[in-house]
């Protein structure tokens, strides 16, 4: 056999790089290459307003963007933004003048409210609301027992039921009893209806005791769920003062607590939605609101572009003002029942 050649001293064997080490040189280029990120760009503005509102979200809170043709509802943030001072005007900027509604109201009106109780003869507590053409009965039932999770306590439950006749909307549609269960928006509403009220009820005062609210939707046009939660807490208040002479004080609803619709449509906002408004709306929020000008819940929802912080304020004040209006409407109908 022959010698083996000498390698040259120089020699260096070829070793391919790694896969993780030719992605990290390939990022690393590409990062290089990346203009800096500037997010009122990203927000269809033109210039930040101030130095603070060109820090990313991660360490600062920007303020409101300049009005811009490609951002919703945006508009410039006044000297006193965040103040509690003043309350902002309920049209957004840009929107289009509205004087009138489908059913002939202002965009800040809410339908004819009625509120007629003891409709029942056998509930300790019921009241028939009416929104307009949206009809639902509503009636408290006390019973002497708890809820499992709440036995060997002294704390007292309140939780809601809701249902809809069939031919309470324009098509009859299916009961769901047939169904074998209810429905996933029946289910939600159900639980939206027990927090409202549980959130103005002293649940200890009230002892070891539920008292179920069943909402039947009589008829539907829109807003269902905020007329049951209304009607709901006059049907309540009712049946504790039934209960004075079982020893709950009428103090253990704290309370008043109603709850509205508002929207927007066509960039105006609107209270109260009947249902046609309601299916076109742009923006969709139902609010729950306490005497005590606080919130049990805000739902919203945007059904086409995103809406701003200036819209989601417009809104929430436009549904305090309708709210206010059902706390007086409360007020006289349970006066009224003796």
């Amino acid at each position: 056999m022959g010698r083996k050649r000498a390698r040259p001293s120089s020699f260096r064997p070829s070793v391919r790089p790694s896969r993780s080490s030719r992605l990290a040189r390939i990022t690393a280029s590409a990062i290089r290459t990346l203009k800096p990120w500037k997010p009122w760009r990203a927000a269809g503005c033109t210039a930040p307003i101030s130095g603070a509102g060109s820090q990313s979200p991660r360490t600062a809170v920007p303020l409101p963007l300049r009005q811009n043709g490609s951002a919703a509802f945006a508009w410039q943030a006044s000297p006193n933004y965040g103040s509690r001072r003043g309350k902002p005007p309920h049209a957004l900027p840009g929107a289009p003048t509205v004087t009138t509604r489908i059913d002939g109201r202002r965009p800040d009106a809410l339908r004819p409210v009625h509120l007629a109780t003891n409709v029942l003869d056998f509930a300790e507590g019921s009241c028939l609301v009416e929104f307009g053409r949206t009809r639902v009965l509503c009636a408290a039932s006390v019973e002497d027992r708890q809820p499992p999770f709440l036995r060997n306590t002294q704390s007292g439950w309140v939780t809601g039921e809701y249902s809809m006749l069939p031919r309470a909307t324009h098509t009859r549609s299916q009961r769901e009893v047939e169904r074998g269960r209810p429905g996933g928006r029946t289910q939600e509403i159900q639980r939206l209806i027990g927090r409202a009220l549980r959130g103005v009820v002293d649940l200890e005062m009230l002892g070891p005791r539920t008292i179920t609210l069943d909402c039947d939707v009589l008829q539907a046009d829109g807003g269902t769920r905020t007329a049951s939660i209304t009607g709901a807490y006059v049907a309540l208040q009712l049946a504790v003062r039934k209960l004075a002479a079982a020893g709950v004080p009428e103090a253990a609803i704290q309370s008043p607590v109603a709850a509205v619709s508002v929207g927007v449509i066509k960039g105006v906002p609107m209270l109260d939605l009947c249902y046609e408004e309601d299916s076109t709306a742009e923006v969709d929020f139902n609010v729950v609101m306490t005497g005590g000008d606080d919130f049990v819940e805000v739902q919203g929802t945007a059904e086409g572009k995103p809406f701003s912080r200036s819209a989601m304020d417009a809104l929430l004040d436009l549904a305090r003002d309708g709210i206010l209006d059902l706390f007086e409407k409360q007020r006289v109908a349970i006066a009224s029942a003796g």
